[in-house]
């Protein structure tokens, strides 16, 4: 897949994207139907067991894009723009696209666009595909009051229809909407000519993407409305550990054939 598939899927296929951190887990996506991957500042979370995404600085999210990267052959691949890279100015966000483009990355990822609309647009215009984030956006999860559904009232909705046209004016080529209203989500999705991407937005966005280790069922903790498990990753890494532990102590692990004569 590569940044033309995304405005030619429009109304056509729908998107699958799930995130991705790490080197071994990009080789087995590479071998799925998965069209393209994230490497999202969730890794703050899921890798480094951070209480939110604030943490995944520039420098975590170049580490873990890299490490994809190498795992992935055929797949477009998203890096995260981090924790206020944008709000520091145009000099230091063209520093962390760099860093993010160099590690591997065909596009970043920016959530919202108030008070840094001007350093989407340069970005783009430096020849940058720039994904764009509303609704629900996690770095701005305290100013939020928590992880909640945006977009319930009038106003709120109001400004992310307003917003969502705004991005694809600036030169984005696919927005993510992340725990808004089904009917809301709906809207966008007919009003823009670029494809969403929806995580907690209902069936009628143009795609879909999950965090890897929450579609495996590897994770513990709050599970979101919006989550399915396609695997019970845990029951099945649990029983393998087990599996292991059982062989050496009965030692029955490693037999001649795991043995060098």
């Amino acid at each position: 897949m590569n940044i033309l598939d995304f405005k030619s899927f429009k109304n056509t296929k729908k998107i699958s994207m799930v995130t991705c951190y790490d080197f071994w887990s990009a080789q087995i996506i590479e071998e799925s139907s998965i069209d393209c991957v994230l490497v999202g500042d969730s890794a703050a979370q899921v890798m480094h067991g951070y209480p939110s995404t604030i943490m995944a600085d520039i420098d975590v999210m170049a580490l873990h894009t890299a490490a994809v990267s190498r795992g992935l052959k055929t797949k477009f691949l998203i890096g995260d723009m981090p924790f206020l890279s944008v709000q520091k100015g145009l000099h230091y966000a063209m520093d962390c696209v760099e860093k993010l483009m160099k590690a591997g990355a065909h596009s970043v990822k920016i959530e919202g666009v108030v008070g840094h609309s001007e350093i989407i647009e340069a970005i783009v215009r430096s020849g940058v595909p720039v994904m764009g984030h509303l609704g629900l956006t996690p770095q701005s999860v305290y100013q939020m009051g928590g992880y909640k559904v945006q977009g319930r009232d009038d106003l709120s909705r109001e400004l992310i229809t307003t917003h969502a046209k705004q991005l694809e004016d600036l030169g984005c080529f696919s927005i993510v909407l992340e725990c808004v209203p089904m009917d809301l989500a709906t809207t966008i999705t007919k009003n823009l000519a670029i494809p969403t991407i929806g995580i907690g937005a209902g069936p009628n966005t143009d795609g879909q993407v999950l965090v890897l280790h929450d579609l495996l069922g590897v994770t513990k903790g709050h599970r979101p409305k919006f989550l399915k498990n396609f695997l019970n990753g845990v029951s099945v890494l649990t029983e393998s550990l087990n599996h292991f532990d059982s062989e050496v102590k009965n030692n029955t692990y490693p037999s001649d054939q795991e043995s060098y004569q």
